[in-house]
């Protein structure tokens, strides 16, 4: 476990009961916690200062929150776009963020990278849903997906004057999925709108449910089914949040810097 433990868990969100109707899955605070679990495991297995000093060298990914827009807010479960308007639900999704990285810096965890949530407004499943002319994206719900984003950097930004010896890092998938769809030939994406597996206009209608429903050339596409991008997009992203290598979508630094800084101290 020492080199790394992978608490994600399918369907989740950062709210308990988005993604419900996907079965069982654990929550961000459930995940959480069982990261604390793990950390005690450590401090009875190598002795609390090497516990101590392996987690404040650690790294820590949080990529979460599609799940409270797809499987919550946009389906209005429980009556909930009612209680919450737009800005105060990405309001209340940042916050919660924000107290369990409070949570993880109290267990000495000092590296954190927050990813921001690409522009679901693009997805094929909401082009199908709002019969987007085009495949232009549906921008009511993009604008959600930017007060989001706004609202976690602004949460990154706060960690980062409030906790001593903290690097927050917070990563715009949004801007770096844009440069993207904006910029797909140069990136050599010759689909832009339609999954590589699914049914339906974009096919977005039905979910990929069957290898026979895929495309035979993934690469070349953005979206490979309703909602998640293929694995060429994910490459790209990943470099961006290493090192800004295509565009610079990481505040107020990249990964490479990140650990650069720390190997100064």
């Amino acid at each position: 476990m020492i080199r790394g433990v992978n608490y994600a868990s399918a369907g989740a969100g950062i709210i308990f009961s988005s993604g419900s109707e996907l079965g069982q899955h654990i929550s961000l605070a459930q995940q959480i916690q069982q990261f604390m679990d793990t950390f005690q495991q450590f401090i009875l297995t190598m002795g609390e200062d090497a516990a101590y000093n392996l987690i404040s060298n650690s790294i820590f990914y949080i990529s979460i929150g599609s799940n409270d827009y797809i499987h919550y807010y946009l389906r209005n479960v429980s009556n909930v776009q009612s209680l919450y308007l737009p800005w105060h639900f990405n309001q209340f999704l940042a916050q919660s963020v924000k107290q369990e990285i409070q949570n993880l810096y109290y267990a000495n965890v000092r590296n954190v990278v927050v990813m921001g949530l690409a522009p679901l407004g693009c997805a094929p499943y909401y082009l199908w849903l709002y019969q987007s002319e085009n495949g232009q994206c549906v921008e009511m719900i993009n604008d959600m997906i930017l007060e989001f984003n706004f609202a976690m950097r602004f949460m990154v930004e706060e960690l980062n004057r409030e906790l001593i010896d903290a690097n927050v890092i917070f990563c715009d998938a949004y801007e770096g999925s844009m440069d993207i769809i904006k910029n797909h030939n140069r990136y050599e994406f010759n689909v832009t709108t339609d999954a590589c597996c699914g049914l339906g206009m974009y096919n977005g209608w039905i979910m990929c449910i069957s290898s026979d429903m895929a495309c035979n050339n993934a690469s070349t596409h953005i979206w490979w089914d309703q909602f998640h991008p293929t694995e060429a997009v994910n490459k790209i992203l990943a470099d961006n949040v290493w090192s800004g290598l295509h565009t610079s979508m990481c505040y107020p630094m990249n990964l490479q810097e990140m650990i650069a800084q720390n190997a100064k101290k």
